[in-house]
């Protein structure tokens, strides 16, 4: 886990390798096309490889039913609309959504190439995974990158009682020269749905004024889970109020489905297309000011942020740097999965005719 929660038992851990490849033959041989098993693989991997275990490859299964449902075009058709020097809208064909989320922000990289600065609205698109995937992609082609994406109601407003938002996800990334980029992930929701499920299949309690019961009530038991209390506890009202924000990027500008018109993505109903939105920005920092001077900035930021003085027994730490480290030690030790995912993969190895990925260790 990345958000210090208690280190769980997990049930195997993987070759990223390995991993990478299956899902990516799951995918193939359930009916999507090079390009959609590619993004969702990527995204998937991005998760896991940097610790978000919620929305690493713990997504495969769902992936799969939605393609074999078809609330999710395995072949998508996308289009770009609405064409300016800077900005578009994309049609994503009901497609996958870290394809779309992909695609996008390479068309933001690009406009931000000449413009300085590039946007795209999405719709017609579906779940997209880890925001931070998308983010990062454009902090990995030298832009400062920021995605926002919107989805089926799961959290209570600030002292509602009823679901309104969905977790709606903010994430912003920026490089910096000679290290990993500063990044940040963050749902609107105290935690993300995923990780509730995550949590229950680990056998874990839920940290307190995270999420609520049918009543609104706070619970720490993820059976009892109806809807995600917004960020901030008692001050939940900003992270209802940022989730409104996440709404206004995502759905009205883009002309996708509000939160809670969006069919869930748990189903039943698995056939219907669900029209999510997202938007994805990017920005070259030498638009702004000199090339060198932004790298500056950065370094000492970063230099005198990491070099606060903590609380004792507490680390300071940079956005991502949490991230960054489990990487390198998921590297050595090999990728997590929990009990629930090790289920799913032996169910879909067997469907699929396919070899399942041997625990290492």
């Amino acid at each position: 886990m990345t958000d210090g929660s208690p280190a769980p038992a997990f049930a195997e851990r993987h070759a990223a390798a390995a991993l990478e490849r299956f899902c990516r033959d799951v995918l193939l041989a359930c009916g999507a096309d090079a390009e959609t098993a590619e993004a969702a693989t990527r995204a998937m991997m991005h998760g896991s490889r940097l610790g978000v275990d919620s929305h690493g490859v713990r997504l495969l299964d769902h992936y799969v039913k939605s393609i074999v449902g078809g609330c999710v075009a395995g072949a998508p058709r996308m289009r770009f609309l609405n064409e300016t020097p800077a900005s578009a809208t994309l049609d994503a064909g009901d497609g996958h959504g870290a394809l779309a989320a992909y695609r996008a922000m390479d068309k933001a990289v690009a406009f931000a190439g000449t413009c300085g600065v590039g946007a795209v609205a999405i719709r017609n698109s579906s779940h997209f995974g880890p925001a931070g995937a998308f983010a990062l992609a454009a902090a990995e082609q030298g832009c400062v990158g920021l995605a926002f994406c919107n989805s089926d109601s799961l959290m209570r407003l600030h002292d509602g009682a009823e679901r309104f938002h969905g977790t709606n996800p903010i994430a912003a990334a920026a490089p910096v020269a000679g290290a990993q980029p500063w990044l940040m992930d963050m749902a609107t929701s105290a935690i993300p749905y995923n990780r509730v499920l995550l949590y229950g299949s680990l056998g874990l309690t839920l940290p307190a004024q995270t999420a609520s019961d049918g009543q609104g009530t706070d619970t720490a038991d993820p059976s009892l889970v109806e809807m995600l209390a917004p960020v901030g506890g008692a001050f939940g009202f900003k992270g209802a109020a940022l989730a409104g924000l996440v709404e206004l990027f995502s759905a009205i500008l883009s002309g996708a489905r509000l939160s809670f018109d969006i069919p869930p993505m748990a189903g039943p109903d698995m056939a219907t297309p669900r029209n999510v939105g997202a938007f994805v920005l990017a920005l070259r920092p030498s638009a702004f000011l000199a090339q060198d001077a932004y790298e500056a900035g950065m370094a000492r930021y970063l230099e005198t942020l990491r070099a606060s003085r903590p609380v004792p027994g507490g680390t300071v730490l940079a956005p991502g740097d949490r991230e960054w480290a489990e990487a390198a030690r998921r590297e050595a030790a090999g990728i997590p999965i929990d009990p629930a995912t090790a289920r799913a993969f032996d169910t879909m190895a067997a469907t699929y005719g396919l070899a399942r990925p041997r625990p290492v260790g």
